[in-house]
């Protein structure tokens, strides 16, 4: 799933060729697009893209009117696993089914961005909002119940996020880990609690930051709190600069790691192998040269994890 730096550098690139657009057709392509029934997004047709942001693993597309009175609306927008959001020169074709795309917004100059996820499952979506939605997106307490994630979350759903990655200080993070003790790995994967990071960052954030991928976070030292943050910082930045380079959002494989899939593979820090914890849906990648003092940790239902 794309995590902060894509969706940052995608909105990048949609910014720079799409703001000042104007409107004119919004089409959602199937019906489980468009997340909410209010307001409509033919409400925004006219007004003009003032801007394409991302907050956590969301773009954000922020239309207001002509005469720049009242709230706006801001498309939310999710790409989930392998989704995208494709710019259509004026000459392409307009989809009509959606294996051909999920939603597509078409503007007065004829240029188009059609949103598209591959697969029968079809979860990428589009929440239309009034105003800026970020205002009550920021949580950084407890993590509501689920159910009330899952009302919020049909809102707004940024609502409920924690605060972005890239903007906790080392007193926040100490703040976050001591209210919410989980392991590492886990912890950083969070929404709830710390959004924009995936599988993929928590494996080199971890790596980088020379800890162990299960180590509790409800009693990490000053100095691991400290070392959290600055690999965050290093990590987001080294994939944003790579993202930026490209014309399009980056496959998975393309995505710069030292540790991240590299299973077998030597570690570019230490030269120990890079090993593998197996869940049945993905796997915790780390170095026991780099990250566990050489102790080699086994499954994940017999390891005895480092503490």
């Amino acid at each position: 799933m794309p995590e902060i730096p894509e969706i940052r550098a995608h909105a990048e690139r949609l910014e720079a060729l799409a703001a000042g657009e104007v409107l004119k057709r919004v089409e959602p392509l199937s019906f489980t697009a468009l997340k909410t029934a209010s307001p409509s997004p033919n409400d925004a047709i006219g007004w003009a893209l003032r801007s394409v942001s991302q907050r956590a693993k969301f773009l954000l597309l922020r239309f207001a009117p002509p005469d720049a009175d009242g709230d706006g609306l801001t498309f939310v927008v999710h790409l989930m696993q392998g989704g995208r959001l494709r710019v259509l020169e004026p000459s392409a074709k307009r989809p009509r089914r959606p294996r051909d795309g999920l939603a597509r917004f078409e503007f007065e100059s004829r240029l188009g961005l059609l949103l598209t996820e591959p697969g029968t499952q079809k979860r990428a979506g589009v929440w239309v909002l009034t105003g800026d939605p970020t205002a009550d997106g920021l949580v950084a307490g407890p993590a509501p119940e689920s159910s009330d994630t899952a009302s919020l979350a049909a809102a707004n759903p940024l609502a409920g996020l924690g605060p972005e990655a890239t903007e906790v200080d080392a007193a926040g993070m100490a703040e976050l880990m001591a209210a919410h003790p989980a392991r590492l790995h886990n912890f950083l994967r969070d929404q709830r609690v710390i959004s924009g990071l995936g599988r993929r960052l928590a494996n080199e954030i971890c790596h980088r930051a020379k800890l162990s991928p299960f180590a509790p976070t409800g009693r990490m030292d000053t100095d691991g709190v400290k070392a959290v943050v600055a690999a965050i910082g290093a990590v987001v930045e080294d994939s944003l600069a790579a993202e930026r380079q490209l014309p399009e959002m980056s496959r998975s494989a393309e995505r710069p790691s030292a540790v991240h899939s590299r299973t077998g593979e030597q570690c570019p820090v230490c030269g120990d192998v890079v090993r593998a914890v197996e869940y049945r849906d993905y796997s915790v990648n780390y170095c026991a040269g780099c990250q566990t003092s050489g102790r080699v940790l086994a499954d994940n239902t017999t390891s005895k994890f480092l503490r």
